[in-house]
């Protein structure tokens, strides 16, 4: 593929993802200014800005802090069972955040606020972070730890100095997804009934079909989720990796000796918030049914409606976030940069604002495809490009151009060097996208729920309209599925993002 095809092909597919951004200037401005200056300065859009960026930094900070001390304990210390211990501290992927706020604001109704939305998208969002850290820190060059070391610093000091600030990068990526999740999530808030954006949203359209409310709010998330991605460039900016044969990646786990019962804890204490509890208090719902007959047929065939989805819109959202990630890791032009950047708008706005954008496009635009799975397979897209376009950007940046250059000169045009030396070296970043993606297209629900086709469910949607009449014990089987659907590609996502340490000798403090 030329330079010329690539740029094209990354910036048609950054144009797709403004298409939500487009709705909302169209709906926002279709009376003209005097309305959008009037909801800009109403105090209720200063008090959701002021409650959403609380939220996003809180929840920000907190799964940054958290991700990175998990990620540093299974990845570089004798943790005993570190390897089994990551992949328990990465299954908080496979559970909705709706899920787990239904169960903790059953058993504590006094969490509801800001603690409870704290607390079940902190869990949600940690995982985001914690895996391309772990993968930055298996993949560490072993001699900048020992120079270090030799010149009198302690493990700390050297963790602090040399390690974290080498993998600071990975963690503001992490950290992105993590702030832009929580700005566009919408089941976890309104379950714990804290009004952030996307509860304006949902009430604006919802309460009186105000769409220029609606898209007003929505241009503010948009504006928020730019600040933020930006602020992201700013920190990875200049971060580089010592690559090449002095590279030594033959790391020693560091002895924590008395630390170990207290970090066991620390890890335990995770798990049981962000894996146990809910898993038991589903359970629990069913169990404590009424309902003792469980149509099995119905979960299995909704379940097969939820992998078919999760599983198309994966290999459609890896295909299209290769252009975009292979432009961005190969080229310093502004079109580039903004190619990237594109894709991360979308990603922090509430589904129901890129259902309501499809759905403009359905009807105006695209009439054909308008209530077929073709639609929402776009959307799917549209949410959820940047999962795959920084796992597979970073999978080809890690990789020295010269291999492409060499393909060349060897009389390989750029098309066959693309196909049989680029598209290898960023298989694993793809796959690991890929299965991100699944298991976040099988979560999803404002998007799913006004797109779907008729006569199709999934299990989100399943265990929502059952919530939402409060029968818990008829909703736990489908969140049970649920969880099993997602479990299998979290686990593809752990080995493929947290490859094995080497043993050797041990680092003490």
């Amino acid at each position: 593929m030329t330079r010329h095809a690539l740029g094209a092909t990354a910036l048609l597919v950054a144009a797709g993802s403004l298409i939500p951004l487009v709705y909302l200037v169209i709906r926002a401005f279709e009376r003209g200014p005097d309305p959008v200056i009037a909801l800009l300065t109403r105090p209720r859009t200063a008090e959701l800005a002021l409650a959403t960026v609380v939220l996003v930094v809180i929840v920000t900070a907190l799964s940054m802090v958290v991700g990175v001390a998990l990620a540093w304990l299974t990845t570089r210390t004798d943790l005993p069972g570190r390897r089994g211990w990551a992949i328990a501290l990465a299954a908080p992927l496979a559970i909705p955040s709706y899920v787990s706020g239904y169960v903790w604001i059953a058993d504590f109704a006094a969490l509801a606020g800001l603690p409870g939305a704290v607390l079940v998208l902190t869990t949600a969002c940690y995982p985001l972070v914690m895996l391309p850290v772990a993968a930055a820190l298996s993949t560490g060059d072993a001699g900048t730890v020992d120079v270090a070391r030799t010149l009198g610093h302690s493990v700390l000091r050297t963790t602090l100095t040399v390690e974290m600030r080498r993998v600071w990068p990975a963690a503001a990526a992490g950290g992105l997804l993590a702030a832009l999740y929580t700005m566009s999530d919408f089941g976890a808030v309104a379950l714990m009934r804290y009004e952030a954006f996307t509860i304006g949203v949902y009430s604006a359209y919802r309460g009186g079909f105000d769409r220029t409310a609606a898209a007003v709010l929505g241009m503010i998330l948009v504006v928020l989720a730019v600040s933020v991605t930006l602020l992201e460039r700013r920190v990875r900016r200049g971060a580089t990796a010592r690559v090449g044969s002095g590279v030594d990646t033959y790391l020693a786990p560091i002895t924590l000796r008395g630390m170990r019962s207290p970090a066991l804890l620390v890890v335990v204490s995770v798990v049981a918030v962000g894996v146990i509890y809910p898993a038991v208090g589903l359970v629990g719902w069913m169990v404590r049914s009424l309902r003792r007959s469980l149509d099995v047929a119905d979960v299995l065939a909704t379940t097969a409606a939820t992998v078919q989805l999760s599983a198309i819109a994966a290999i459609v959202v890896a295909v299209l976030a290769f252009p975009v990630a292979l432009f961005a890791a190969r080229s310093t032009s502004t079109a580039a940069r903004f190619a990237e950047s594109a894709t991360y708008v979308a990603h922090g706005l509430p589904g129901i604002t890129i259902a309501l954008a499809m759905v403009f496009v359905g009807i105006r635009l695209l009439p054909g495809v308008y209530q077929t799975q073709g639609l929402l397979i776009i959307a799917y897209a549209v949410l959820f490009l940047p999962l795959a376009v920084g796992s597979t950007r970073a999978a080809i940046a890690a990789s020295p151009v010269a291999l492409e250059e060499v393909s060349r000169t060897l009389g390989r045009g750029g098309l066959s060097t693309t196909l049989r030396v680029t598209l290898p070296i960023a298989a694993p970043g793809m796959i690991a996208g890929a299965a991100l993606v699944f298991v976040t297209v099988a979560k999803e629900l404002p998007a799913t729920l006004m797109l779907r086709p008729r006569g199709v469910d999934t299990l989100a949607t399943e265990l929502w309209s059952t919530t939402q009449v409060l029968r818990y014990g008829e909703a736990a089987p489908y969140a049970l599925a649920l969880i099993a659907v997602s479990a299998v590609p979290t686990l593809l996502l752990t080995r493929v993002m947290t490859p094995p340490v080497h043993r050797a000798r041990e680092l003490r403090p």
